[in-house]
């Protein structure tokens, strides 16, 4: 669907008018409208060919409904949705999906090695059935981890291989397919010590199946012992005043710095402005000590109408957390609307602008804001736009992988990809390099102790380790 000409757009439009196209089903309006560029039998012309597995810009009814309605920026792909109305649309969407020769979801397989500019990558498949959704990853030592389950639930991963006896007396959780849950999990870092087992999920005070009860993300600390969740204890928890209902984007990710502060985030909730109240926990970065206190040097903590454990501002929904091996300076990523996703250093104080400022639009098509620049509003480093749903952040610092010591990985859910970021000194991204595409949707990136890098996957749910050969 590339850019049409002046007399083409004038007929699509005229067309539109006087209804003609209307009630047409989704193969005459491909014909009519996309042929030209994607073939008729959708084999590809002077665009891309639409039967395939590497959907660039996110697979599915979803994500083709949006790029067809409102175009993908830096492309010829323009925006239909002034030509063909939603309906329309629907079903031109319909009919690309179920033309595919293979399943509307397949994925290319994974790729037993990774070829990148500089190593050639082992890739074991550790996990590939008997996990729900996992989200966050922890290690315990060099042959054991602890993996959370979205639907509420943590598996122990030893020697590579999946517990089959799920960790039982865990905290109930709100959690509706695509929102809520578990999310990240954490180890104290005097975990050897102390035995403190950290993890952020969907809470609520009412009953945990009723969608419209009011939740906002919690983070509790409790042991395990014996495949027992003992001694919890509440380190951040709101009050049910501001607790919110039919929320999403709940943030949910944690994090410990190297002076032992426990940062973790919470999502705008669907509630954007409230992302600028120091009043709200919505569209915020938290820290607190490992025990929940507040620590002194919050920027907010002297301010009467803030709580006390906000860190910075204006967050949409940040997802990754990860400190630079060199500055100590701590970097994030966070999800945009459509469009807009964004790399951030976290500013003590910092107001990241959401939603005053925006280089994304809402998934409706309305204009969130006009304005990407505002005094006493931070930049990114950088941001994405079409949104890949940048998700978790991982600053390489193994010897295994030493030719990339500083550059930081992200990955990204609707695009399902890895990049390596090459950062510069001044805190420049000089490069991206996608190391991984298309094999399911990258939700958590981590280190293990022996320098290998571990990646979850959903749809599939999986677990990925890579090694440089």
């Amino acid at each position: 669907m590339k850019k049409q000409g002046r007399v083409g757009a004038l007929i699509s439009l005229l067309v539109l008018i006087i209804g003609v196209v209307k009630g047409q089903d989704g193969a005459t309006i491909y014909k009519t409208y996309c042929a030209g560029c994607h073939g008729t039998q959708l084999q590809g012309a002077s665009a891309a060919r639409l039967i395939k597995t590497d959907w660039k810009y996110g697979r599915g009814n979803g994500p083709m409904f949006r790029n067809i309605k409102f175009g993908i920026p830096s492309t010829d792909m323009v925006a239909w949705g002034k030509v063909l109305n939603d309906e329309q649309i629907k079903s031109v969407t319909e009919f690309v999906v179920a033309s595919q020769t293979l399943p509307p979801d397949a994925r290319r397989p994974i790729p037993a090695t990774l070829k990148t500019k500089d190593y050639t990558i082992n890739v074991e498949q550790l996990v590939t059935t008997g996990l729900r959704t996992p989200w966050g990853i922890e290690f315990i030592d060099s042959n054991n981890a602890l993996i959370t389950e979205r639907p509420g639930a943590i598996r122990s991963l030893a020697n590579g291989k999946l517990d089959a006896t799920s960790i039982s007396g865990l905290p109930s959780t709100t959690y509706q397919q695509t929102t809520g849950g578990y999310f990240d999990i954490a180890l104290d870092p005097n975990y050897k010590t102390t035995g403190w087992v950290y993890i952020a999920y969907g809470h609520t005070n009412g009953n945990p199946a009723d969608k419209n009860a009011p939740s906002m993300t919690k983070v509790v600390r409790g042991k395990i012992k014996d495949h027992q969740w003992v001694e919890q204890q509440t380190v951040f928890e709101v009050a049910d005043s501001l607790k919110v209902t039919g929320g999403n984007r709940w943030g949910g990710r944690l994090f410990f710095d190297k002076d032992g502060f426990l940062f973790f985030s919470i999502g705008d909730m669907a509630r954007a402005d409230d992302s600028q109240d120091l009043g709200r926990p919505t569209g915020k970065v938290f820290r607190i000590a490992a025990d929940g206190a507040i620590p002194k040097d919050n920027p907010f903590v002297r301010n009467p109408k803030a709580l006390p454990a906000i860190y910075s501002i204006g967050n949409r929904n940040v997802q990754g957390f990860s400190q630079h091996p060199v500055t100590g300076e701590i970097w994030m990523t966070e999800h945009g609307p459509m469009g807009g996703d964004e790399l951030n250093i976290l500013k003590k104080g910092g107001n990241y602008g959401w939603p005053v400022i925006t280089y994304g639009i809402d998934y409706s098509g309305e204009i969130v804001s006009n304005d990407t620049l505002k005094a006493g509003m931070l930049q990114p480093v950088i941001y994405w736009t079409p949104s890949i749903a940048v998700c978790p952040a991982e600053f390489v610092s193994t010897k295994l992988f030493s030719k990339w010591t500083t550059n930081l990985l992200v990955g990204a859910l609707a695009f399902e990809e890895i990049r390596r970021l090459v950062i510069t000194k001044d805190n420049k991204v000089a490069d991206q390099e996608i190391i991984l595409k298309g094999v399911g949707r990258i939700r958590e990136i981590k280190t293990a102790p022996d320098g290998a890098i571990y990646v979850l996957l959903n749809e599939p749910d999986m677990v990925l380790r890579l090694t440089p050969q």
